[in-house]
């Protein structure tokens, strides 16, 4: 898992069979200090995020079972939202 910042959002007019109605957000990924620390990133949203909001992400194999159903082709879901961080 990691964190990240929502920084806008992405229209998909023709999506996979799995992930019709999934929303999709792009997201910078952030470390724990809130600086970016890698390329943005389209992550499908299983939380209702906003745009602003800093995120936890799941990646991989692992984004895939976030999502209903599991095993659809993503790379990365946005898992919780953060409403702190405590270094």
């Amino acid at each position: 898992m990691y964190l990240g910042r929502v920084i806008g959002t992405v229209v998909a007019t023709r999506r996979v069979s799995g992930l019709e109605g999934a929303r999709f957000l792009l997201v910078q990924p952030v470390d724990h200090g809130k600086k970016p620390s890698g390329p943005v990133e389209v992550a499908v949203d299983r939380v209702s995020a906003s745009p602003g909001t800093l995120v936890m992400l799941e990646g991989s194999r692992e984004a895939a079972l976030a999502c209903d159903p599991w095993f659809v082709p993503v790379d990365s879901a946005i898992v919780g939202l953060v409403d702190e961080v405590d270094v």
